[in-house]
C-alpha cells in the first residue's frame, strides 16, 4: 500500500505526452496533453515537471526524486517511457490513454513485479483527482470539484466524468476521484484499502463493471464499512451490456445475481443509477445511520407530503406513531395544525415554526429521522428560513433529518444557502426518501457487524 499513496499524495510529478502526436484512433493529442498540463500548473500545490517526447525526451526526470509519472502516449511509446520512470524509482504510474493489446498490458505488468511501482490503468481517460493537493490529471479545463469527504471510484472514464460533472453542478464535497480503466495492476481491492485509511474520505462511491479478486474485495469491503459507507453501481447488468464492459475496460461483467449477492455480505449499499449513488452518499456523509424504520413528516405543503408519504412506505420505512405529548406540544401552540404524521405545518411556516414543530418531532421516542419539505412557491417560506432547521438538527446528532426545497429553482435557491452544511438536500421527495433507505440500510450492516 505504500506506494498506492503516491497516485493521490505526490510531492513531485511528471506530466510525459507529446506536443507532436496524434492518433488516428486514440486519445492520444496536443490537445490532452496541453489540457492536461494547464489543469496541473493550475492546482497542484506540488511540484510539475512537463516532459514533451519530441522536445527532451524522458532524461529530464532522472535528477528528479519524481513520485508519480502521468503517461500521455500510444501503447507503445507509453511502455517505453514507463520503463523508463520504473527505473529511475518512479513509485507509481497514471496511463490515461487506451487501445493495448495483450501482451501490451502484460509489458506493464512485467514492470510493476521487477520494479514495484504501481500503475493506474492504462485506459484511465482522466487518472487522477485530490481535492486537497489540487493534484488533477484530467484533461477539462478549470473543472475541479469542491474539496469534501466523499471518494469516487469509477472504471469507467465516461461515466466518472458524468459524475465529476455531478459533483461541480452541484457543489458535492469531494476528497478523490480515482479512474481505473484497464485495471491491470491498481484494482478496487487496494482503493478500498486506501481510503480506508485516509482522513479526508468519509463515504466511497464505485461505479464497477467487473471484480477479477472476488472473495479478497468482500473481505476488504466488510473492513471499510465498520467505518466508512460503500455505495456501488454495476454496469453490465443485463448480457448485452456485458459483452460490451468485456471490449470497454476488459472486464468480465459476471452474473448480477452473484455480483448483488457479494455487495450485500460485503456491506456495500447497491443503487440503481448514478443520480441515486450521489443521493446515498450526500446522506450518508452528511447524517447519522438511521437506526429504525420510523420516519415522520414535516412539510408546509400537504400534496408533496402525500407523496412522501408513499415514497416512504416504498422504500420500506414506515410512518412514525407521534407521541400524544408530542402532538398536544404541536396541536397547542399552533392552533389549526394538525399533528398527524405526515405533519402539515400550513403554507404561511417560517423559520420559528419548522424549528419548534422539527425539536418536538425529533425528540419523540416513537420517531428515528424525518423529512423536512420547505416550499417557495405558493408558501410564506424564504431560503433563509432553512438555517433553523440546520440549527434544530444539530441539537439532535443521532438521528438523521434529509430537507426537500421540491422543484427546481426553490431548490437552488436553498441550496444556495444550505449547499455547504450538514443538512442534505433533495429536489423531490421521491429522491429523500431513497437516501433514508441507504441511511437504514448502513445502520443494518453496522448491527451485522456489531
Amino acid at each position: 500500500m505504500t506506494n498506492i499513496k503516491y497516485l493521490f499524495e505526490p510531492k513531485k510529478v511528471a506530466l510525459i505526452g507529446s506536443s507532436k502526436t496524434r492518433e488516428k484512433i486514440g486519445m492520444t493529442s496536443p490537445q490532452l496533453f496541453e489540457s492536461v498540463v494547464y489543469n496541473m500548473k493550475k492546482y497542484f500545490k506540488g511540484k510539475t515537471l512537463t516532459v514533451d517526447i519530441h522536445k527532451k525526451g524522458s532524461l529530464g526526470i532522472q535528477e528528479e526524486k519524481l513520485e508519480l509519472s502521468v503517461i500521455m502516449l500510444p501503447p507503445k511509446q507509453s511502455i517505453q517511457e514507463a520503463e523508463k520512470c520504473a527505473k529511475i524509482g518512479v513509485k507509481a504510474l497514471v496511463v490515461i490513454t487506451g487501445g493495448y493489446k495483450d501482451a501490451q498490458r502484460q509489458q506493464l505488468v512485467q514492470l510493476r513485479k521487477d520494479y514495484g511501482i504501481r500503475i493506474l490503468g492504462p485506459n484511465t481517460i482522466m487518472g487522477v483527482i485530490n481535492t486537497e493537493n489540487g493534484l488533477n490529471t484530467t484533461f477539462e479545463k478549470d473543472t475541479m470539484p469542491t474539496e469534501g469527504n466523499i471518494a469516487v471510484v469509477s472504471q469507467s472514464g465516461g461515466v466518472g466524468a458524468c459524475l465529476l460533472d455531478w459533483a461541480c453542478f452541484y457543489n458535492i464535497g469531494i476528497s478523490k476521484f480515482a479512474f481505473m480503466g484497464d485495471k491491470i495492476d491498481v484494482n478496487d481491492v487496494n482503493l478500498l484499502e486506501y481510503f480506508n485509511q485516509d482522513p479526508k474520505t468519509k463515504v466511497v462511491c464505485l461505479y464497477i463493471e467487473g471484480i477479477e479478486h472476488g472473495r479478497e474485495f468482500i473481505k476488504t469491503a466488510q473492513k471499510v464499512v465498520k467505518t466508512k459507507p460503500v455505495v456501488a453501481v454495476k454496469g453490465g447488468i443485463t448480457q448485452e451490456a456485458a459483452r460490451r464492459a468485456l471490449s470497454h475496460t476488459a472486464s468480465i461483467a459476471g452474473s448480477d445475481e452473484v455480483f448483488d449477492v457479494a455487495l450485500k455480505k460485503a456491506g456495500i449499499i447497491r443503487t440503481e443509477n448514478l443520480e441515486e449513488l450521489f443521493d446515498a452518499a450526500i446522506a450518508l456523509s452528511k447524517q447519522p445511520p438511521l437506526r429504525g424504520d420510523n420516519i415522520a413528516i414535516i412539510s408546509n405543503v400537504g400534496g408533496p407530503a402525500i407523496l412522501a408519504a408513499d415514497a416512504v412506505a416504498k422504500n420500506g420505512l414506515k410512518l412514525a406513531s407521534l407521541s400524544e405529548t408530542t402532538k398536544k406540544k404541536i396541536e397547542t401552540r399552533y392552533v389549526g395544525v394538525d399533528a398527524s404524521n405526515p405533519i402539515d405545518i400550513i403554507a404561511d411556516a417560517r423559520a420559528e415554526r419548522y424549528a419548534t414543530v422539527l425539536h418536538h418531532v425529533l425528540s419523540d421516542s416513537n420517531v428515528d429521522g424525518v423529512m423536512v419539505i420547505n416550499m417557495l412557491k405558493s408558501c410564506f417560506f424564504e431560503p433563509e428560513d432553512a438555517l433553523a432547521i440546520v440549527e434544530t438538527v444539530k441539537k439532535h446528532p443521532q438521528k438523521p433529518v434529509v430537507d426537500v426545497p421540491a422543484g427546481g429553482e426553490d431548490f437552488n435557491l436553498v441550496h444556495k444557502v444550505l449547499g455547504t452544511s450538514n443538512l442534505p438536500l433533495y429536489n423531490l421527495p421521491e429522491k429523500a426518501a431513497k437516501a433514508l433507505k441507504a441511511l437504514r440500510r448502513y445502520a443494518k450492516t453496522l448491527e451485522k457487524l456489531e
